[in-house]
């Protein structure tokens, strides 16, 4: 199971937000090309990079920090936030980017999946369901949809996805631990790999989690406020 380090980046700063909510920082860090170099450092094989301006709808804000990440760093990055179009797609993809994480823009363009799978291969194209009350949320998680997570789950498997980021807001930031009948219920519908964000707070959900056969783990503020042991849970 992948360890996921997560970096969030708003206002050129790296943060951490309490369920995705502007104004809820309790994460503040000043250089996030020097945070995302310090899990390169530590061991990670692979960032979680996140462009919370664009996930808000300032889709070019951050670019040059992105794009310095990129070059500073050599492990694989997964982007999201803010890829809205397919052009913006293409444009991070041969940019350096390995894996694109598409939202917004999946749920309401599902064919470009496809698209974007043919062009680039599908494991470079992760699909973000984000849940709330049991239903998918998008555009900052700021409008909830008609579908959970397992239907669309199912839509975008045949679609081409190469695999399902799966956040459950409900618990996303609040370092109170999660629920992992949400993430079962997807991993009994879909067959391409899945990974876990929200809620994560110790070892010992790390440990639950590994157990299900879910392919990685996003981990947040748990890890920058030292609930977890980045090196301890590289080894679980």
């Amino acid at each position: 199971m992948l360890i996921i380090p997560a970096v969030d980046i708003k206002n050129g700063k790296c943060v951490q937000l309490v369920q995705g909510k502007p104004g809820t920082e309790q994460v503040v860090i000043e250089n996030p090309v020097q945070v995302a170099a310090q899990w390169e450092d530590e061991g990670a094989s692979i960032l979680h990079l996140i462009n919370l301006d664009g996930a808000f709808g300032e889709g070019k804000r951050n670019q040059e920090i992105i794009e310095k990440i990129v070059e500073e760093i050599s492990i694989p990055i997964q982007l999201g936030g803010g890829i809205r179009t397919k052009e913006d797609a293409f444009y991070v993809l041969n940019k350096g980017i390995d894996k694109v994480i598409l939202g917004t823009m999946a749920i309401e363009n599902p064919d470009y999946i496809t698209e974007l799978a043919d062009e680039f291969g599908k494991e470079r194209i992760i699909v973000a369901l984000d849940s709330k009350d049991s239903r998918v949320v998008i555009k900052g998680w700021t409008q909830k949809t008609d579908k959970s997570a397992p239907e669309f789950g199912r839509i975008f498997e045949k679609k081409g996805a190469g695999s399902i980021l799966y956040t459950n807001v409900d618990v996303e930031g609040l370092l109170e631990g999660f629920k992992i009948e949400p993430a079962l219920e997807l991993l009994d519908a879909v067959n391409i790999p899945v990974i876990y964000s929200g809620g994560i707070t110790s070892i010992d959900d790390l440990r639950l989690l590994k157990n299900t056969g879910i392919h990685g783990v996003v981990i947040g503020s748990a890890l920058y406020k030292g609930k977890i042991n980045f090196k301890e849970a590289l080894n679980i």
